[in-house]
This record gives C-alpha cells, sequence and structure tokens, in this order.
C-alpha cells in the first residue's frame, strides 16, 4: 500500500540527455566507450538494456556515474518505499540504489567485492558507511581499512577505489547528486 509501483526504467532517454548536453556524437561516446556506435543507438532508443558493466562504461565516457543515469531515468517521488525484497546474500557482486529517482542525494548498497581496480572521482561528497564486513580504501595515497559500522568520509574530488576484504560485505554508498554543484572553487589568495 503506497508503495512505489515497478516500471521499466528508461535508460536510454538519461543517457542521450546527457551526451546531447555535453555536446558529444555517439560516435565519440563509442571511441570513450570501448561499445560500438549501433549498441549506443539501441541504448538510447530503448531497444537495449546495458548491462551493469556496460552502463559504467557509459557513464564514466559520459563523465558520470551509472547511479546517476539510472536516477536521471527513474520517475521521483516524494515518499518512496525502497524494499529489500529479493536481495539475497550475494554469491556475485550487487549494486542497489536505495533512493530512486532524481534527487539531491544518490545511496546505494554494494554487495559483495567489485572492480577493485576501478578508481572512483565524484564532483560531490560522499559518505561510504560499513554495513557488515570490511572493506580497504585507498584515498590520497593511504589505505584505510574499515570494518563493520565505520564510515569514511570524501571530500567531493577526491579519486579513490574500494575493495571488499570480507566475503558478503555490505557498504552503503550516500552522496549528493552530481546535478548538484556542492563544491564551490574557493578563491586562491
Amino acid at each position: 500500500m503506497g508503495d512505489y509501483k515497478e516500471q521499466p526504467l528508461r535508460v536510454g532517454a538519461a543517457v542521450r540527455r546527457r551526451r546531447r548536453s555535453l555536446e558529444l556524437t555517439l560516435a565519440v561516446v563509442a571511441e570513450r566507450s570501448g561499445l560500438s556506435v549501433p549498441f549506443l543507438s539501441q541504448i538510447e532508443n530503448e531497444r537495449a538494456r546495458p548491462s551493469r558493466s556496460s552502463l559504467e562504461k557509459v557513464a564514466d565516457a559520459l563523465r558520470t556515474t551509472a547511479v546517476e543515469l539510472l536516477a536521471a531515468a527513474d520517475p521521483a517521488c516524494s515518499v518512496d518505499v525502497v524494499r529489500a525484497e529479493g536481495v539475497e546474500s550475494a554469491l556475485a557482486p550487487q549494486v542497489r540504489s536505495l533512493v530512486r529517482g532524481h534527487h539531491q542525494m544518490h545511496a546505494s548498497e554494494f554487495t559483495g567485492d567489485h572492480d577493485a581496480g576501478r578508481e572512483f572521482q565524484y564532483r560531490n561528497d560522499q559518505l561510504m558507511y560499513v554495513a557488515d564486513g570490511g572493506v580497504e580504501i585507498e584515498a590520497e595515497g593511504r589505505a584505510y581499512r574499515l570494518g563493520r559500522g565505520d564510515t569514511l568520509y570524501l571530500t567531493g574530488g577526491v579519486r579513490h577505489r574500494w575493495r571488499a576484504t570480507v566475503a558478503d560485505t555490505r557498504v552503503v554508498v550516500v552522496a549528493v547528486a552530481e546535478h548538484i554543484e556542492a563544491v564551490q572553487d574557493r578563491p586562491r589568495q
């Protein structure tokens, strides 16, 4: 009762809007992402659904995140319940959005391990909370080991990478949305 009704995400429209806002051609996005122009066209026209890996490649090529593209594809609700139904102990890495729609905040839950070699850098601030297990995070030349209940705050612009150090690790990442310019350049003195 009152729960958000599941609708298929129309991520293609979000990809097209982002690409056009950056004034990029499909050929440029294809070159940056390593995906073909026909496949990108199918995504934009909702004739193909990209895998998580492909969506991350497209997001990187568009200088955004897969979470941001999915949020832009999802209609926003002022009150929304995201149920944990169907969330199982992860034998394979999973990511689950905890906030749906195009809002001022994003929150995702990562379960299991993921591509530890992938480096992240977001324009805006984010907080990482370890719900279960443990992680190692590399940021600004230092390694931080976090366990259950620990948090790590990253100021916008900090390059970082992380990996799970314990099986079935669950990490919640909360961030200011990319479409909100939360970081202001300070005047140089």
